[in-house]
Order: structure tokens, then C-alpha cells, then sequence
């Protein structure tokens, strides 16, 4: 029951997120709204480690884990935030619904979980087809556009890469401080390069701005990402990575209704195909265990 809701708010919290990104960026660089929402989600969770008396292993295992979840917290992110400033916050999630094909690739190389069937392959090429139409589309639009949807590709091989890194290290660690320490190694990273790039701390923020980091770095950051690891120390890599079955609808409708972000017969035959290639894949892994 733990699971399923964890569960729950990780799709709520995976949907909410894109448009959070894009607009804790607007009156501000993308630098500093992450790099704000970083230290604001450490200062969180090392108050929620003190309350729980949780201590912080260091040994070689627990730092190899917290550098692997560094590059979800820091890589990740990093290319999330530059890249949705040039496509709609929804196009993000529905990108994001490619993890599980890229964590199964992964895991089968990584892991060495080799089995290639046709469904899997009519997954993948749904998935595919689904993101060259969207692609499409921000050829359309402009150059910058193409450049924030590889970004965010990058962002989600990174992602994929930092669960089946975690998954392959296996320090059975309390997800509480697997996030804490990632955020250590982290957050230092952030305000390095909001230093070299930035350095501006701006003096006023619009008040959806300023609550988007707030969300951001009080929730999204401490429980949700304490969340995620929860739920993947409990399930498979690519079982996780179907929570963005549900979340790209979500997101695409809020980014519609709250931000006036274009919803085309494209971009929906898109996000169409790539909902049906994670239910094929949903329903592969399922047969398979």
C-alpha cells in the first residue's frame, strides 16, 4: 500500500513539475531557478534526516550511490532546465514517457538482461514514431526548439542511467539519505556553475516565479525525489519508469489550460503513440515476470 501511494504522488508531482521548471525560470535565469530549488531542497531534507535520527552511511558503496544519483540531481536537471525554456513545459513530460525504453536498454546491456522480442521492438518504434512527429513540430517552431527537445533526451538518458547505476550498486540504503547524499554532491555543482554562468541573485521575482521554486525545492526536491528512490529500492528500474505513463496526459493539459502552451493534432498523435508503446511495454515486462 506504501508503494501504490508513493506511487500516486510521484505521478502528481511528475505532472506538476514541467510547468513548475519553466516558470521558476521566467524573471531569472534557468541557473539560478535550479540552483535556488537545490539548496532550498537540501536545507529540507537534512532537516527531515535530523528528525528522522537517520544516519548518513559513507562508505565507498553509499558514495558510489550518492555520485550516481548526482547525475539524475545534477545532469539531469541541469539539461531539463535549459532545455524548457525553448519547448512547452508539456512536451517535457511526454519526452520523459521514453525513460522506460532507455532504462530497459540500459538494464540490458548494464545488466545483462538480453531479450529482444517483436513486441518489445513495436514498443520502441512507437515510441519513436510518437517522438519524430513531435519533433517535427519544433522544427516548425524554431532551431531553439529542436535544441531543448535533445536536451531533454539527454536529461532522460541521465535519468535512466543514474536508476540502473543505483539499481547495479545495490547498497540497500534508506532513500532518505541516498537523496541527501545526492543533493551533498550535488548542490555544491549547482552554485558552482550559477556562479560562472549567473552570479545575479535578482531583487524581485514575479509571485508565480517565486512559488514555483518554493514547490520546487520544498516538495518536488526532498520528497519526491525521496519518494522516487523509495519506490525504485522496491520495484524494478523499469517498472519505475512507467510512473510517466499517466504524467505526460496530465502535464500536456495543465501546460494548455494554465500557461496557453499550443496543443496541436500533431503534438496529441504524438504523445498518442508514445502513451501505446509504454502500454505495450508496460504489458511486455509484466508477461515476462
Amino acid at each position: 500500500m506504501r508503494i501504490a501511494l508513493a506511487f500516486i504522488f510521484i505521478v502528481l508531482l511528475w505532472s506538476t513539475t514541467p510547468l513548475a521548471i519553466k516558470w521558476s525560470a521566467e524573471g531569472s535565469s534557468f541557473i539560478f531557478g535550479v540552483a535556488a530549488r537545490m539548496v532550498i531542497g537540501l536545507i529540507c531534507i537534512l532537516f527531515m534526516l535530523l528528525l528522522s535520527r537517520q544516519p548518513l552511511p559513507w562508505h565507498s558503496k553509499a558514495r558510489q550511490t550518492y555520485f550516481a544519483i548526482a547525475v539524475q540531481v545534477y545532469g539531469a536537471m541541469m539539461a531539463v532546465y535549459w532545455g524548457a525554456q525553448f519547448i512547452p513545459s508539456g512536451w517535457v513530460s511526454v519526452i520523459f514517457g521514453l525513460s522506460p525504453f532507455i532504462t530497459a536498454l540500459l538494464t540490458a546491456l548494464w545488466l545483462e538482461e538480453r531479450s529482444l522480442t517483436w513486441d518489445k521492438l513495436l514498443a520502441y518504434l512507437l515510441g519513436v514514431g510518437g517522438l519524430a512527429l513531435i519533433f517535427s513540430t519544433a522544427i516548425q517552431m524554431s532551431f531553439q526548439s529542436v535544441l531543448g527537445i535533445l536536451s531533454v533526451l539527454l536529461a532522460v538518458f541521465l535519468q535512466a542511467l543514474s536508476a540502473v547505476w543505483v539499481k547495479r550498486l545495490q547498497a540497500k540504503l534508506p532513500a532518505l539519505t541516498q537523496v541527501t547524499g545526492g543533493l551533498i554532491f550535488a548542490t555544491p555543482l549547482y552554485l558552482l556553475t550559477w556562479w560562472i554562468i549567473d552570479g545575479v541573485i535578482p531583487t524581485t521575482l514575479p509571485a508565480h516565479s517565486l512559488l514555483s521554486i518554493l514547490y520546487l525545492g520544498i516538495i518536488a526536491t526532498p520528497i519526491g525525489f525521496a519518494l522516487y528512490y523509495y519506490v525504485l529500492t522496491h520495484l524494478a528500474a523499469t517498472h519505475v519508469a512507467l510512473i510517466t505513463l499517466v504524467s505526460p496526459v496530465f502535464a500536456l493539459f495543465l501546460g494548455y489550460y494554465l500557461n496557453e502552451e499550443m496543443l496541436t493534432i500533431k503534438i496529441i498523435a504524438g504523445t498518442g503513440l508514445i502513451l501505446c508503446a509504454l502500454l505495450i511495454h508496460s504489458f511486455v515486462y509484466r508477461k515476462a515476470g
